[in-house]
């Protein structure tokens, strides 16, 4: 049984260190973002499902917040219909991409 705990131990911290390694690419992102100018390329757009919801720009966010609101999205935390579905196709390489990608933006 202890060892069972301590491979489940190891396990997990080598999730986290996978994790940790994940290095967002803004050039690789290029091709990724198209999903997201609809509504968040817009000055002042508001999405109307399932209420008025104002649309955040993006540019000039921090990359941890984009990345920490995307995987909110895709684990339910965040509750936006539109967004849960486009982060649940992302992969976390994705997600640091995409952040990393609007964090330089203006």
């Amino acid at each position: 049984m202890k060892k069972l705990i301590a491979l489940l131990a190891l396990a997990s911290l080598a999730n986290l260190a996978a994790a940790a390694d994940v290095v967002g690419n803004a050039k690789a992102a290029e091709n990724k973002v198209s999903m997201c100018i609809g509504c968040h390329g817009i000055p002042g757009y508001k999405a109307t499902f399932p209420e008025v919801y104002q649309v955040p720009m993006l540019g000039g966010q921090s990359a941890q917040y984009i990345q920490n609101a995307l995987m909110a999205y895709k684990k339910g935390d965040r509750k936006m219909p539109t967004m849960r579905g486009i982060a649940a196709s992302l992969s976390e390489q994705d997600m640091a991409d995409i952040a990393a990608y609007y964090s330089q933006q203006k």
